[in-house]
C-alpha cells in the first residue's frame, strides 16, 4: 500500500514480504550506489524531477528540525528492535549511521525533498538497503508531526523563560518603586496619581497570565503522534508508548488520524505568543511615552541615537518590541487561514503552516528578552514623576470620594468637583463650586485639612489601600503572591527542562546499547 508522505507524494509502507524487508524494498525504490544518484529514496522515476522539485522542497527550512528528526529516528529504530520488527544488528547499523550523520551536520545531507528523506537517503548510503528498514511502520506524516512537536517544546520553554525574566524585572521595579509617585492616565490624559510599583505590577499580572498560557500550550504540544503512520495506523506490532517515553513526551495523541494531521497545537502556541506580544507592545508603548516625557531613561544598551542629531536618545529597541505584536498577529492569521479548510488527514499545505510558528516564536521570544532587559536597566526620574503626579487636577476623584464619605451623594460631589476643575482646579475653585452647587461652604461637609490631604498626590495614593490598589501597603500584599507565582512557574519550567534532558540522556543510553 502507499501513503501520503509528510511533504507530499507517495511512499511505500505497511507490511512487506520477508524478502522485501531484507532488501529494503529495493524493487520499488532506487538504492544509492557509492556514486549517488539524483533520485532520493522516496521518489520513483516519474516523480524524481521537474520544475516543481525546488518548490516542493523544504530541506533548507528543515534545518531547524534536523536534530529532532535524528532523535525521532533513533527512538523509532530502538522501538522496532525491541519489538523484533528489525534485527538488533540492523538497528545497530542504522543507529551508527545516524550518529555519523549528526556529526557531519545538516549541511552534508544529500539533496532531498525534506530533511526526513535526506537523512534516510544518507542512512542508506552508509548502510545499504537495510537502512530503509528505519522507516518501517511509520510515515513521514507522523514523523514530521513528531519532529515539529519535539523542537517546538524547546522553543516554547525558551519563550517561557523570557516571560519569567520579564516578570522578575517587573517585580524588582515594583519593590523599588513602592513609594515612587507617578501620574496615572486614562485615554492618555492625567487621571489619578499612582506609583511606579502599581504600574509595574499591572504588567506583571498580564505577563503572568502569558506564562500560564504558554505552559498550558506546552502540555498539549508534549504529546507524541509517532505511530499514527500516514493516518490509519499500521499493521506492525509497534509500541507507541515506548517511543513517546524515549522522546520525553508525556503521552500519545490517541487517534492515528488526529496524530498525523492535526496542527491545533501550533495554532494554540502562536495565539499564546501573540497574546504575549500584545502585552509586550503595551509595555513598550508606555515606556516610550514615559521616556518622551522625561519620566524614565532607558539604558544606552536599549537605545540608539540619530544619524544626524547626536543629542538624541531614541527608544528604538522598544519600538521594535512594539512592532513584533503585528508580526505575531500576522502569524496567527496566516496559520489560521492555512488550517481553516483542510480536510483530514494530511495535506501539503501543512508544510507552509509550520513556518508561521517558527517565525512567531523566534520574534516574540527575542522581543520578550529585550523588554525584560530594558525594564531591568531603566532609571525612573522620581522628581519629574512627583511633579507631574498631580497634573490635570488628577486628585479630583479623591476630593469627590471625600465628600461622598461625609454624606454627600457621589453624583453631587462629582458635579461639584467638575465645576472646580473648570475654574482653577484648586482649593479656592472647590470653595466656589461648593457655594454654587450646595449653597454653603465646603467646611460644612469636610475638614479643610482633609481636603488639602486629598489634593496631595502622595496622600491620595496612600488613601487608595483597597485590594490591588497603589498604596504601599496594598502593593506589599500584591508583591508576595507575585513572587510566589514567579517561583512556582520557575520551578515548573525547570522541571519541564529537566524532563527533556533526562529523556535525551535515556535515549542516548538506549542507542549506546546498540552502537
Amino acid at each position: 500500500m502507499f501513503e501520503e508522505s509528510a511533504h507530499g507524494g507517495e511512499r511505500s509502507s505497511g507490511p512487506r514480504s520477508s524478502s522485501d524487508r531484507r532488501a529494503g524494498s529495493s524493487a520499488s525504490r532506487p538504492v544509492l550506489t557509492d556514486g549517488g544518484t539524483d533520485e532520493g529514496v522516496v521518489r520513483r522515476d516519474r516523480f524524481s524531477g521537474g520544475p516543481a522539485r525546488s518548490f516542493l522542497s523544504s530541506l533548507a527550512a528543515d534545518e531547524r528540525i534536523f536534530q529532532a528528526d535524528l532523535a525521532v529516528d533513533r527512538a523509532h529504530t530502538v522501538m522496532l528492535a525491541e519489538q523484533g520488527i528489525v534485527d538488533d544488528d540492523v538497528a545497530s547499523e542504522i543507529l551508527t549511521a545516524l550518529d555519523a550523520i549528526e556529526v557531519d551536520g545538516h549541511g552534508s545531507l544529500p539533496d532531498g525533498e525534506d530533511v526526513h528523506e535526506a537523512i534516510e537517503t544518507a542512512v542508506i548510503e552508509r548502510v545499504g538497503p537495510d537502512g530503509g528498514k528505519m522507516h518501517t511502520a511509520r510515515s513521514r506524516n507522523d514523523e514530521v508531526a513528531a519532529c515539529i512537536r519535539y523542537r517546538l517544546r524547546e522553543d516554547v520553554l525558551a519563550a517561557i523563560e523570557t516571560t519569567l525574566a520579564l516578570r522578575e524585572s517587573l517585580v524588582d521595579v515594583a519593590e523599588d518603586g513602592r513609594e515612587t509617585i507617578m501620574p496615572g492616565y486614562t485615554h492618555l490624559q492625567p487621571a489619578q496619581p499612582t506609583t511606579v510599583a502599581h504600574w509595574a505590577l499591572a504588567y506583571e499580572g498580564a505577563v503572568r497570565r502569558d506564562t500560564e498560557r504558554l505552559l498550558e500550550a506546552y502540555a498539549r504540544i508534549n504529546q507524541s503522534p509517532l505511530g499514527g503512520a500516514a493516518f490509519a495506523g499500521t499493521t506492525f506490532d509497534i509500541d507507541r508508548e515506548r517511543t513517546a517515553d524515549l522522546l520525553g513526551f508525556d503521552s500519545v495523541v490517541e487517534n492515528s488520524m488526529d496524530a498525523s494531521s492535526s496542527r491545533d497545537f501550533l495554532l494554540e502556541t502562536v495565539q499564546a505568543l501573540s497574546t504575549h506580544a500584545t502585552t509586550l507592545s503595551g509595555l513598550a508603548e508606555d515606556v516610550i511615552i514615559f521616556a518622551n516625557r522625561g519620566f524614565v531613561e532607558l539604558s544606552d544598551d536599549y537605545s540608539s541615537t540619530s544619524s544626524i542629531m547626536p543629542q538624541k536618545k531614541n527608544p528604538d529597541t522598544l519600538e521594535l518590541v512594539r512592532a513584533v505584536a503585528g508580526d505575531a498577529a500576522g502569524g496567527v492569521q496566516g496559520l489560521t487561514t492555512t488550517l481553516k479548510g483542510l480536510p483530514r488527514a494530511y495535506n501539503r499545505d501543512l508544510q507552509r503552516a509550520t513556518t508561521h510558528a517558527w517565525e512567531t516564536v523566534d520574534a516574540v521570544t527575542e522581543a520578550s528578552e529585550v523588554a525584560a532587559g530594558a525594564v531591568a536597566t531603566a532609571d525612573w526620574n522620581e522628581g519629574t514623576l512627583a511633579a507631574e503626579a498631580g497634573a490635570g487636577f488628577s486628585t479630583a476623584t479623591g476630593v469627590a470620594d471625600l465628600l461622598a464619605a461625609n454624606g454627600l451623594p457621589f453624583r453631587t460631589a462629582h458635579e461639584l468637583v467638575a465645576i472646580a476643575a473648570e475654574n482653577g482646579a484648586d482649593e479656592d475653585a472647590l470653595e466656589a463650586a461648593s457655594q454654587e452647587v450646595l449653597g454653603e461652604s465646603l467646611e460644612a461637609y469636610v475638614d479643610p485639612d482633609a481636603v488639602a490631604d486629598a489634593l496631595d498626590p502622595a496622600e491620595s495614593v496612600a488613601s487608595r489601600d483597597s485590594q490591588g490598589g497603589p498604596a504601599p501597603e496594598a502593593v506589599d500584599d500584591q508583591l508576595e503572591p507575585a513572587r510566589e507565582a514567579l517561583a512556582a512557574d520557575d520551578d515548573a519550567h525547570a522541571e519541564l527542562t529537566a524532563a527533556l534532558e533526562a529523556a535525551h540522556e535515556a535515549l542516548r543510553s538506549e542507542v549506546n546499547g546498540y552502537v
